[in-house]
């Protein structure tokens, strides 16, 4: 008997359904090709909310959704209740969506197992499993890898954060300036919901069209432009020491803004993408911004200028340096009642500068 185009979507292979991006799944949600069960999974909770709130919106109409959409909690729901409300038949609709949010606090979840090989044919459970991976290899993962579409939700590296914010801007008929995406990168970490929030307010308050600059990121999102740990690399790339000085005036006085390890660790990673360098045959543009995976050639630059005012055993000695300070910012091998980390940020900038 031929399939129905329903029946071909649903038995696909599972490492079919299992491998499909985040954006595919976007784009079937919208086209309302939908899986009778999603799993959304792993640590990035952003993306989990995303197609959450996709199917939310796209499955039912608004009419709908008073008779036949359920939201439960994990932390509340028991499984012999939410069996009962999963194979419930819709009423005056093609189908009915639940959607069982913070399921990792769910006590017996896996008890569903059975519901997941046998899924109701007019039901979208959607399951929302947060913060953490669930383990594929028990009888429900197993499960779900043959009948469910299983995403898992995984965190940026922090040198995928710029790229993200710029697709981000795109999704919104945006553009961002690589300087605004990195500094928004380096200050609100890889928090996508936060991230995200803030990239809808810059929309909210600039023209339509306009670029997001570095100025409009300073102003309404209230990161200093001048005062910023990127311009804290630039500033020691160029080994200049008047406006490091400057500048490690603003943090100690606005440490709370500013503390030391975050300050130690983004001068880490900034220093060690430097040491790369040295094992490169070439130092061209092109060679750079693949060995380090830059997605503009903007950040090329600050590099190069870098590698011009240090040499290899001085970048050798400034990672161990702050390899040794972020222990004693952390308690360890210093007295921290009678170290403040302003004084350990004054110590570590002059011994990085001058290379004590």
């Amino acid at each position: 008997m031929r399939q129905t185009p329903n029946q071909q979507r649903f038995s696909r292979p599972p490492y079919l359904r299992s491998l499909m991006g985040y954006e595919d799944i976007l784009r079937n949600i919208k086209a309302a090709k939908f899986h009778p069960i999603y799993f959304l999974h792993g640590e990035e909770p952003f993306f989990i909310d995303r197609i959450e709130a996709a199917i939310e919106a796209e499955a039912l109409t608004e009419a709908e959704r008073s008779f036949n959409q359920v939201i439960l909690y994990g932390k509340d729901a028991e499984p012999l209740g939410l069996l009962d409300q999963l194979r419930r038949y819709p009423m005056m609709s093609a189908r009915q969506v639940v959607i069982l949010r913070e399921a990792q606090e769910m006590k017996g979840l896996t008890d569903l197992s059975n519901y997941v090989e046998n899924p109701m044919p007019t039901t979208i459970f959607v399951v929302c499993y947060k913060h953490k991976k669930f383990d594929m290899r028990t009888r429900m993962g197993k499960a779900l890898a043959a009948k469910a579409l299983v995403f898992e939700s995984k965190k940026l590296y922090d040198n995928q954060l710029p790229d993200w914010i710029s697709t981000y801007c795109k999704e919104q008929k945006r553009t961002i300036e690589p300087a605004a995406a990195a500094l928004l990168a380096e200050y609100l970490g890889n928090d996508l919901a936060k991230v995200a929030n803030e990239l809808d307010k810059l929309a909210l308050n600039l023209p339509l069209g306009s670029a997001i600059t570095a100025a409009h990121v300073e102003e309404l999102v209230g990161i200093s432009r001048e005062y910023n740990v990127f311009e804290l690399h630039r500033a020691f790339a160029q080994r200049d020491k008047t406006r490091i000085a400057r500048m490690e005036q603003y943090f100690a006085a606005n440490i709370r803004k500013n503390p030391l390890i975050g300050t130690i660790a983004s001068l880490y990673n900034y220093f060690s993408k430097v040491y790369v360098l040295y094992a490169l045959p070439s130092t061209s543009d092109t060679d750079i911004a693949r060995a380090l995976d830059l997605r503009s050639d903007f950040f090329v630059r600050d590099y190069k200028t870098a590698l011009r005012h240090y040499t290899r055993e001085q970048v050798e000695h400034i990672l161990h340096l702050l390899h040794a300070y972020d222990l004693r910012a952390k308690g360890i091998n210093t007295d921290t009642t009678h170290t403040s980390e302003e004084a350990l940020m004054r110590e570590l900038f002059f011994r990085m500068l001058n290379g004590v």
